[in-house]
Formats: C-alpha cells, structure tokens, sequence
C-alpha cells in the first residue's frame, strides 16, 4: 500500500508505517546529511529508509527533506509544564514517577520540533526507562542513548543538591580509583549506554566554581579505562583550560563546552578525533539573565563567555569536530531550541551552512555511536526526517521550526503532515 499522505490531522497525532506499508513523497529536494543530491522519491517502509530514486519531477519546489537533528547533549528530567518550576528543587521534591512523566512529554517536543535523536548526559534509571520504552514502541518518542555521571564528592554533579539533603536522596558519588571503576560497572548493569565525567566545576552546580578540578588523573583513567573496556563511551563537562587538559590525558571521546579550549588543546583534540559540543545558547542565557538564575550562576556564566568565541573559533578552524549539542534542559533551553543552537554554531564556529548542518546530522549521529543507522536520509538508515519550507544547507535562516511541515521519526509521522495528494 503506497500512503503518499494523509488527512490533516493536529500535529500531536501521528500515522505509524506499518510492516509491509510504505510512506513515500514523490519529487522533493532532498539533502542527505552530507550533502545534496537534487530531486528525489523516498520511500519508508517501517523504520527504514528502503528506497531514494532519482527523478526528473520536482513536485514540492519550496520543501526540502533532511535528516531528523542528532542532538548530543540534554537533560531530560526536569519540570516540562507551563510556567516556571525551581530549577534545583524540582527535582529532589518530585517523584521519580513523576520525572518519568515529564522526561518522556521532554523528548517528545524535541522529536515534534524535528530532533529525532537525543543523547542524555546526566541519565539514570529514569532516563534508561524513557529509553527501553521509547525502544519497545510502548510510548512514541525519539532514538535515545543514556550516558549515567560518575562524579566525585563535592564535585559539579554533586552540587546540584544542596548539602542538608540527605545522602539516601542524593546521585551516587564515586572517590578514589576503585570506587570509580565500581560505579561504572553498576552503570552497566542499569544498562546505561555511556559514562559522563566532570573534569572541572560549573555554572549552574552550587557554590561551584567552573575553574576547579574535579577528580585525580588515577580517577579518570579509571573511568575512562572501565568504561571503554565494557565498549561504553566517555564525555567529559570541562569549562576550564585545566579541565580540558584533564579530559585530553584522560582519552575521553568527547568534550562538553570546552569554553576555554587553549590553541594547543584544540590541536590534540583535533589530532584524537576528540570531539566537542559547544552549548552555546545556554551559557549565553545564563551569562545574560534571559532566564531565571542565581546572581552566582550569572557571574560565573559572564566571566566564561567573555574568552569563548574566539577560543572555539580558533579550534574550528584548526580542524576540531565540533557537533550539535544544547544542554538542553526546558529551563534554561527550552526542547525544541536545537535549531536556533545550529545557527548560533555557524555565526560563532565560521562554519558554512552545510557544515553547520552537518554537526547537527551525519557528523552527531557518529558521537552517539548511531553513524550507520541516522543522520543521513540513505537506503538502510532509520526513517527519521524531517520535511521543511527552504534550503537550510544553502541558507541556515531556514533552519527554523517554523518551517517544519513535517517530521518523520522511527518510521512514523509525528507532527504535522507530509505532502502529496
């Protein structure tokens, strides 16, 4: 059965691609993740791409298609309704049921808002369960890859929670090189999918500062050492020059902000394929007080981004694979701000349009360790696309979700409605 639309429908409903039904749009421009390849009819069957003919009709002269956005870096759990909720009570006065509930309402307006793949840095049994159900199609939501923190004792994972709460309501912590090896293989019992390290402080952590360092070197290759051997990947959180050092030495894969990345860092970073995602909005909201902060996170956010532009542009042009990442949270940016993070990445990174777009697709997917499976609209691949107004790729402006007509994620339309007859 050839299904090349369907009813208008409210973009919170979707149309699933069953087994032996194909989704197809005939003659629409189609960029694949690296590039484009001109006039094209896709066809979906299930969650594949299985077909991306040539032809000579271009039905939709105004659309585009391009893969769904890769976004590396976000943080599910966290008050997802209207209005404002306290940033750092919210989540040790809320349930864990309940952080379910909102994690789950989090990723789904990111997938609507065309990011079909999400990478969580803080994740723990919560965001494991969003993630086996999203995987099982018992809830429709976005690919999702879990990375769980092993933090020190007082170190920027731990100071979310404020000293008094008792230590049965706080994350686990981990301190000395065995204890640390210990923690990641509970992790991979949880089944999480990757380990996060913080290799210097802060800004929104309390009473932390971003220039301190977290862990010995013993520490981290610890971590670094148990993780790999159990075939996970490592991220690092570093703001400071010394945290950054520190998550180099260390051989993790990747680096998060990297706001003070020195010359000489950006070129080993280059050199180890260590890539980055530089989180640009937040801290630029932060620094700014475009959202609700302490004056303390303000400060520290102010004093970082004074240095950063210059430092990430160097490292761009020195060949560091920087890739989408917002540390997206719904407070401080909201699920849904990936796109406007792209553009801020090209203005701040010299990037071009395609290149842009490329950190944001092909070139993320490969971070989450899913390269051969999403981030680019290919026979084989998993069906997340997302159908827009524009050619983002020759003019990033048109990367906006006002120009989303449609999105595609696993194989099923989940907002808006393809065209055609």
């Amino acid at each position: 059965m050839i299904v090349h639309g369907y009813p208008r429908r409210n973009v919170e409903e979707s149309t699933r691609c069953e087994e032996g039904q194909i989704l197809q749009i005939d003659g629409i421009t189609v960029w694949d993740g690296q590039r484009e390849v001109g006039l094209r009819t896709l066809a979906i069957e299930g969650d594949r791409v299985v077909s991306l003919q040539a032809t000579d009709i271009g039905r939709f002269p105004e659309l585009c298609a391009i893969p769904g956005l890769v976004d590396t870096h976000v943080h599910l759990v966290g008050h997802a309704g209207p209005g404002h909720a306290d940033f750092a009570t919210w989540p040790i006065t809320t349930t864990i049921e309940e952080q379910v509930l909102h994690g789950v309402a989090h990723a789904q307006r990111a997938m609507r808002r065309g990011v079909t793949t999400l990478r969580d840095l803080a994740g723990d049994n919560c965001q494991i369960a969003i993630r086996r159900a999203f995987d099982a199609g018992v809830l429709e939501g976005p690919r999702l890859k879990v990375h769980s923190v092993v933090g020190m004792t007082g170190g920027h994972a731990d100071l979310f929670i404020p000293p008094a709460i008792a230590a049965a309501q706080r994350k686990p912590v981990a301190d000395g090189p065995d204890e640390c090896r210990r923690l990641v293989r509970s992790w991979a019992r949880a089944g999480t999918d990757g380990i996060k390290i913080t290799t210097s402080g802060g800004v929104l952590s309390m009473g932390d500062r971003s220039a301190w360092r977290n862990y010995t070197h013993a520490e981290i290759d610890a971590i670094v050492d148990e993780a790999h051997a159990l075939g996970m990947a490592v991220a690092a959180h570093a703001h400071s020059a010394a945290g950054v050092e520190a998550a180099l030495d260390g051989g993790v894969d990747s680096i998060e902000h990297a706001t003070l990345i020195t010359a000489d860092q950006a070129v080993r970073a280059a050199a180890a394929g260590t890539t980055v995602a530089p989180t640009l909005l937040i801290n630029e909201a932060i620094a700014e007080a475009k959202v609700p902060v302490t004056p303390e996170a303000q400060e520290k956010a102010a004093q970082l981004v004074v240095e950063r532009d210059g430092l990430l542009r160097h490292a761009a042009s020195v060949g560091v694979e920087f890739v989408l990442g917002t540390d997206a949270n719904g407070a401080h940016v909201d699920f849904g701000d990936e796109m406007a993070e792209v553009i801020r990445m090209q203005e701040v990174l010299g990037y071009d349009a395609e290149r842009a777009l490329q950190a944001a697709t092909s070139r993320a997917a490969v971070v989450v360790g899913l390269g051969g499976s999403v981030g680019r609209i290919a026979p084989g691949y998993g069906a997340d696309v997302v159908v827009m107004r524009g050619r983002p790729w020759l003019d990033l402006t048109d990367l906006r979700t006002e120009n989303i007509v449609a999105v595609v994620s696993r194989g099923r339309v989940v907002a808006g409605e393809l065209p055609g007859s």
